[in-house]
């Protein structure tokens, strides 16, 4: 009988105890219960699931969050086919909105036909290895590798190696999403607006004679560009071109009489145009190592 009594009392006591515990979490869950809005999920379900980044935002949700509460445009997520930013849209009410696209660019022209290398790099075949090693063995110390490492990280396939190990960037399937830019140990890659279409393909900054003897299209820092573009728009900084992003415009002009090619203009295509009076480059095979 004792034993039973026992037994009772610790079954009551559990019993009392597992009601005190729910009736807490009852209480807490109605009190700490923060309401959010189901059409979350929904957005969320039409976006790439990329968390790229190319909208500005950390992640897909945090945007789908942004969305919903009218704080962003479903246009900005620049990664969703126009089919699913309608649905976006579409769903919530709005507008899609309309966002500046943007495509990434590469300030470098120096391919293996134009551009000398001082050293032949052997190992492993990725531009961030290539780069620990005495910077990767290309005579320019600010020049593209050309290992492919931004190819490889561009989920959208927009990036493609030319003849010439340089990379080039198809504007049509150019997400802005960063990756390129991330990945590149020379920091070449930057996200620029399709508006903005003078360019400086270069990053030299030696000394004239020795960035041109070095890459046969660097920028030599002469100014002509400067003194034809719009004042304000182009400034010589240490021997190399800078273009004020504010100012950008129409400004072919500046890009007439650089004699190396290294100031382009890119057309509606997103190809690169060079000025009049730069130098044909005929050479396709590539230059020597320089001992």
């Amino acid at each position: 009988m004792e034993q039973v009594a026992i037994v009772g009392v610790a079954s009551g006591f559990m019993a009392a105890l597992g009601t005190l515990l729910a009736t807490v979490l009852a209480v807490a869950n109605r009190s700490l219960y923060v309401y959010e809005d189901p059409r979350i999920d929904e957005v969320e379900a039409l976006l790439p699931s990329s968390n790229c980044g190319a909208c500005g935002l950390p992640g897909c949700r945090n945007f789908a969050e942004k969305v919903v509460a009218g704080e962003v445009a479903p246009a900005r997520c620049t990664v969703a086919s126009p089919v699913h930013t309608a649905a976006v849209a579409t769903l919530l009410g709005v507008e899609a909105g309309e966002v500046e696209k943007r495509v990434a660019r590469l300030a470098c022209g120096g391919g293996r036909h134009v551009a000398f290398l001082r050293a032949r790099y052997e190992g492993l075949s990725t531009c961030r290895a290539a780069a620990v090693v005495s910077g990767g063995g290309k005579e320019c110390a600010w020049g593209c590798l050309g290992l492919g490492d931004c190819v490889t990280v561009c989920e959208p396939g927009a990036i493609a190696l030319d003849l010439h190990g340089l990379p080039t960037v198809d504007m049509d399937k150019c997400t802005a999403c960063n990756d390129c830019v991330d990945v590149c140990p020379k920091g070449l890659f930057s996200l620029q607006p399709v508006k903005h279409r003078l360019w400086v393909a270069c990053r030299n900054r030696a000394e004239g004679d020795l960035a041109e003897a070095a890459c046969e299209v660097a920028c030599t820092a002469c100014g002509k560009c400067v003194i034809d573009a719009a004042p304000g728009l182009l400034t010589v900084r240490n021997n190399l071109v800078e273009i004020n992003p504010s100012r950008v415009g129409e400004a072919r002009e500046a890009i007439d009489r650089c004699a190396t090619g290294a100031i382009v203009w890119y057309d509606s295509a997103g190809h690169p145009q060079r000025g009049v009076v730069a130098k044909k480059i005929l050479r396709h095979d590539a230059l020597p190592l320089r001992h």
